[in-house]
């Protein structure tokens, strides 16, 4: 008796539909969260202080900011 399981055979340069609308929507949300990141590393680059905790806050924070959009590629 055949196994009545088998897989079809797809072409490997077929994609449907809907995994090319869920790829779409990934790329989409990840340049929503770079531009989100890149709009907070310019507020930060554009606040001046002299007081030296807060500038020290402001390079942490900076710093963060930037590790997570290179992490992003």
């Amino acid at each position: 008796m055949a196994n009545t399981l088998q897989q079809p055979e797809v072409d490997p340069g077929f994609v449907s539909e809907d995994a090319r609308r869920v790829a779409d929507k990934h790329r989409t949300e990840r340049e929503r969260q770079k531009q989100a990141l890149n709009l907070q590393r310019e507020n930060i680059l554009s606040q001046r202080t002299w007081n030296p905790a807060r500038r020290t806050a402001l390079e942490a924070a900076l710093a963060q900011i930037e590790a997570q959009i290179e992490a992003m590629g």
